[in-house]
């Protein structure tokens, strides 16, 4: 096993309340799961190097790697606190104020995990640099969610926005076992955005925004990355 891999595998225990989606068969040419989720004519007004991204057919032993570089991290007091606790769930939210730097995002697939497991390494400056494990399952009511272990995950709602893939929470979830609660709305840590958006040449940038209801925006960051 690969040290990517072995990263990667942290969903150990993961509930299964849908059953998950079939493979990839290794001899289709793409994979067409994000193109499903945001509809034909969503997807043909996405950027063509946007389609490839997300319809690359990955190979369970062959991680794709994006390398780019972080250029903002904003946590507010609230985002601090909250990321600090979260790091009892495996650290799913950045942990320092203002760090930039190099950043390294592989993906893997992996029929056990339901989908794509992402793991985001981080620099933070005099630090050891932060690991962020998840993983995309194609499964739940809005067809995609995001699993970040012990249980807690988010069903993500997809959508094409002037030209960038966006990624918004529709709920949050505990999984115990094969049994699934949605988290209340007054419980939830916020809405959580994430855009991919094409920036030609090669490289697109990905955001990130958790914004609460009312406490205002708790975490941003700012990356940008190059084709492999």
């Amino acid at each position: 096993m690969s040290a990517v891999e072995s990263l990667a595998r942290t969903g150990a225990g993961i509930c299964s309340p849908v059953a998950p989606e079939p493979p990839v068969s290794p001899g289709s040419p793409t994979d067409a799961r994000f193109r499903t989720l945001v509809g034909e004519a969503a997807w043909a007004r996405l950027p063509e190097p946007v389609r490839r991204r997300f319809s690359k057919r990955l190979a369970p032993d062959e991680p794709l790697l994006y390398r780019g570089t972080v250029v903002t991290t904003e946590l507010s007091r609230v985002g601090r606190i909250l990321a600090f606790l979260a790091r009892a769930i495996g650290s799913p939210l950045p942990l320092t104020d203002g760090a930039t730097g190099p950043a390294l995002v592989a993906v893997v697939e992996d029929e056990g995990l339901g989908g794509q497991c992402w793991t985001r390494i981080y620099a933070r400056p005099g630090r050891f640099p932060q690991a962020i494990h998840s993983a995309k399952r194609f499964r739940g009511p809005t067809g995609l969610e995001e699993y970040v272990g012990y249980g807690i995950g988010m069903a993500l709602r997809v959508s094409v926005e002037d030209g960038a893939l966006v990624f918004r929470s529709d709920h949050y979830f505990l999984c115990v076992g094969a049994r699934r609660w949605r988290w209340p709305r007054a419980l939830e840590p916020g809405a959580m955005e994430i855009t991919h958006r094409d920036e030609g040449d090669g490289t697109f940038s990905f955001r990130l925004a958790l914004v609460h209801s009312v406490l205002g925006r708790l975490v941003h960051q700012l990356a940008y990355f190059e084709d492999p």
